[in-house]
């Protein structure tokens, strides 16, 4: 049995961010190429088709969210997801299609 949550307006808050940062496609799908493993932002752009300033802009989206975390090397960005369970968001998004 869960506890019992006291969420707060903060929380929705916070809960509501994340859900803004994954309403792009483009972002989705930045999320699903990283579900394979982490990826420079040079990859990211031929597998997105966007310019790298675009992709850069989506990947700050999602980690000021919180769902992708950054490590740069050299001049290189790699990113990854920072917590995997958002690929769960996915498989319930589907499952709401499926239902309609």
């Amino acid at each position: 049995m869960q506890p019992i949550r006291t969420d707060t307006a903060e929380d929705f808050a916070r809960r509501a961010q994340v859900m803004k940062a994954l309403g792009h496609p483009s972002r989705l799908r930045l999320v699903d190429e990283l579900s394979r493993g982490e990826r420079c932002v040079c990859d990211l752009t031929q597998v997105i088709g966007h310019d790298m300033s675009t992709v850069s802009k989506h990947l700050r989206v999602l980690r000021k969210a919180g769902i992708v975390v950054d490590d740069k090397r050299g001049l290189q960005v790699f990113y990854r997801l920072k917590v995997p369970c958002v690929l769960n968001f996915f498989h319930c998004v589907d499952a709401v299609l499926d239902a309609r």
